[in-house]
Order: C-alpha cells, then structure tokens, then sequence
C-alpha cells in the first residue's frame, strides 16, 4: 500500500512536469493553451471558443518581447523602455550627462567594496534602478525578488533584523504597493533598511503610471522614517553614504528619472547632518525653500529676481524629515514671506510640512506660498512642458515670489523689460 502511496504521488509529479495545466486544473480552473500569443486569428478562435463557458478560465498565451523588432528581441531589457533608435542598426541616440540610477548603482557599488553587509533588492528592475554595476561585482548579494514589491520590502526587514544592511531600489510609484509592509514590517521596528526610491517626480513619457508624485506625502507620515532628496549627483552620493551610515532606523532617498546637472560624484563624499538644510543663497526680501530636483531652478530664479533688485534667499532643505527647524525659525523670525517648491504632490508634501512647523512654533504671520504636483494625476509628456504647466518651473518661482511681495504679474513684466 505505501509503496502504490508512493507510486502515484510520483505520477501526479510527472503529469505536472509535463501538463502544464494541470496545477490550474486542480485549483479549479479551466485550463487553455500554451498557444502563441503572436498567432492573433488563432488567439481570437480560441477567445471565442471559451467566453461562453462558465467558471474560472485561465488561458496561457506565451509571446516574445520585442516580437517582430530584431534590436528588442536580441537584447529586452535594453529595449524595454527606449527612446528614439535608428531602425537600420538598432544603435540607441545617446543620453545626455550621467544619469542618477548610473550614480546610485556606481556609489552603491563602490560603498559595497568596504561594507560586506551591504546587499541590493530590487523588485524585476535591476537595469532600471542603475544595479547592473552592483550585479556584476556582487552577483551574490543582489536579490530580484520579481513583481512582487511588498516582498521585497518584507524581505528586506528580515535582513535587517539579523544585521545585514538591505538597499531596496524600486521606482517611487511601484513602492507605493508595499505601503503597509514598510510600516508593520520595517519602520515599527525601526529597522535600519535603505529605501532608494528611483524616478521620483514627473518621469515625462511614461506618464501618470510612472510619474512618482506622492512619496514625500506617504513617507513622512510614518514614525521613525527618515525622507531626504538630493540637489544633484555628488549629493545623492552622499546621501547615500549617509543612509548606509544610519542606524536608528528606515531611511530613504528618493531622486529623479534621468541626468542631473552634471557634478562630479567621483571621490570621496562625507556624510551629512541628518536633519540639517544648505543655505545655497542669501537674500533679504524672500526665501525659497527647495528639495530635490528643484534646488537648481531655484538658483535660476533667484539670479532673474536679483536683476531686478529682488533679494532672495535659497535653501536646499536636503531634509523632508525631519526639517530643519532651525532654519526655518531663523527665515520666520525674519519676516521674510517663504516659497516652498518640491516635485511632489502638494496634499501633504514638503510644503505642507513646513507650514505644520510654523503652526507648531506659533508662526501665523508669515506668509507662505507652496509649489508643487496639483491634485491631479499629471498627464504624459515632455517633463519641460509638464512643469511649466503646473507653474514649477522658473517662471513659476519668479512669480510666486511677486506675489507675495504684493507684486502680481512680475514674470510678465519682466519679460517686457
């Protein structure tokens, strides 16, 4: 009897090793295919066939990627979200400048040589998120975990609780999934994960799927998280070595889809103040409060103001959470009305955390002008055009500060001088 248990249970393992339905079929389902999912009439027939049934159906379709294009089907992942190509020889227009998923996945790679505790876990993005250098050096220490983003996350707490310092690199708007896993699983035991948080902002031709507008909102509501943007490239960079060097708890660093301005991250980087802003600009009649990607337009439009007798002072806030408090009573005390700019929805943004502090410190007189994402999903497009729409670019800041001097339409009038 145990030897026909035996048997059978080996019978049962051939069959599925070789009817691929099988296993769908005992769960219930109707089983269809493998059919080629390029063969569309016949994809259709079967469609057909099966839409009047009743039940559970599964219908397995296989297909290429990059079916039909020489260049895509040779190299997918390449040509898995590709601009302009030549169609001849498949060559690939080059990008401009180094781009911030290059500068994470070198640092990481560079800061990984001295720390044997540093692992990588991406979620089916290691190209995307800049890891590939990271997969060449340390194949043994780079974890694809697949579509499966609230994993990666949990997998990441179970690291960090026995002593290994996890790096979880994941597009800003897919980490949303595992909203729930970063705050039962990582930032409740303030376990000491990194979170590297690509392609933040407006991502321009991927559209509203992709745009990562609202993780300054979400991150900085959950206890013990630490939320920092850097300026430019040397600035990711040490913050990143700033994020391996934190022991306290969760901390992320979100940055933008493609190049920066172009600083050199080569080198040595120090670590930074957790919680501490950089004073980039002085200025007596306003302040601009940036992060991010916005630190350097607002430079721009504090030069544009200047040719106008307008004195603006600009802070690179560095710090989403927690603020810099110093900084901000410092630019209150003054009087001086405050312009808040991030690339990040304005529900419960950056802004929205520098007006909660003013509250708190019993600041009601100063006046406050926050520029962000509005509450809309952002439509695709070139990311240029898309910020000037929303007011986020330098004319947006030029006249946002007009404004609150009192000064309506002061782009417009600058541009007629």
């Amino acid at each position: 009897r145990h030897v026909r248990r035996v048997m059978r249970r080996i019978d049962q393992s051939v069959k599925a090793l070789i009817v691929p339905g099988l296993l769908f079929e005992r769960l219930g389902f109707r089983y269809f295919g493998p059919i080629d999912g390029h063969d569309v009439a016949h994809l259709i027939d079967v469609l057909d066939h099966i839409k009047g049934l009743r039940g559970p159906i599964l219908l397995h379709a296989y297909t290429t990627k990059g079916k039909g294009c020489a260049f895509a089907e040779e190299d997918a992942s390449k040509f898995h979200g590709i601009g302009a190509f030549e169609k001849l020889t498949g060559k690939v227009q080059a990008k401009k400048g180094t781009s911030y998923s290059e500068v994470f996945g070198k640092s990481l790679t560079e800061f990984a040589v001295e720390r044997e505790d540093v692992v990588a876990i991406t979620a089916a993005m290691t190209d995307g998120t800049g890891l590939k250098w990271f997969a060449e050096r340390f194949p043994e220490r780079l974890f694809d975990v697949g579509i499966a983003e609230g994993h990666a996350v949990t997998f990441a707490a179970g690291l960090a609780a026995e002593g290994i310092r996890p790096v979880v690199a994941i597009y800003s708007t897919f980490l949303q999934r595992a909203f729930d896993h970063i705050i039962h699983d990582v930032a409740l035991q303030r376990l000491p994960v990194v979170f590297a948080l690509d392609r933040g902002g407006l991502v321009g031709d991927d559209g509203p799927t992709h745009h990562g507008t609202f993780d300054l909102s979400y991150l900085r509501t959950i206890p013990n998280m630490v939320v920092m943007a850097p300026k430019d490239e040397r600035e990711l960079k040490a913050m990143l070595k700033t994020a391996l060097a934190y022991n306290e708890g969760p901390i992320a660093l979100r940055y933008p889809r493609g190049s920066g301005p172009g600083t050199d991250f080569s080198g040595v980087v120090e670590t930074l103040e957790i919680g501490r802003s950089e004073a980039l600009r002085e200025g007596d009649d306003g302040a601009i409060l940036a992060v991010g990607a916005m630190v350097i337009p607002a430079m721009e439009a504090a030069r544009v103001l200047a040719q106008q007798k307008v004195s603006v002072e600009v802070v690179n806030a560095r710090f989403v959470k927690p603020l810099d408090g110093e900084m901000i009573r410092r630019i209150a005390q003054a009087g001086k009305p405050i312009v808040t700019v991030e690339e990040n929805a304005l529900e419960g943004g950056f802004g929205s955390a520098v007006m909660e502090f003013l509250e708190r410190e019993g600041f009601r007189g100063v006046s406050v002008k926050r520029l962000g994402i509005p509450d809309r999903f952002i439509e695709q497009g070139h990311r240029e055009i898309l910020m000037r729409e929303i007011g986020l670019d330098v004319e947006g800041m030029v006249e946002a500060i007009g404004d609150l001097m009192k000064r309506p339409g002061f782009w417009s009038r600058l541009k007629r001088t």
